[in-house]
């Protein structure tokens, strides 16, 4: 969940409340946003940026995994060649 996301969720929920509890609005802001951050920790979400940056690293693990098993392969051929 983005930043943002959480924010504009914050702001549908403070449209409701009453207008003339200014100090009301700000402690139940601070108190949801509060209680919304830990328990998306307690279930172990991550950014929208971090889980790009983790796909875009298992896309180069994989890049590179796959060119080690055609050299195995390759070596493994030349092995079986040679003797």
């Amino acid at each position: 969940m983005k930043k943002a996301d959480l924010e504009q969720f914050i702001q549908s929920i403070l449209a409701n409340l009453p207008a003339d509890g200014q100090a009301i609005r700000t402690e139940v802001k601070e108190n949801f946003r509060t209680a919304v951050e830990a328990s998306l920790t307690r279930m172990n979400i991550v950014s929208r940026d971090e889980f790009d940056a983790q796909t875009a690293l298992l896309q180069r693990t994989r890049i590179k995994l796959e060119a080690l098993e055609k050299e195995l392969a390759r070596l493994q051929q030349e092995q079986s060649a040679n003797h």
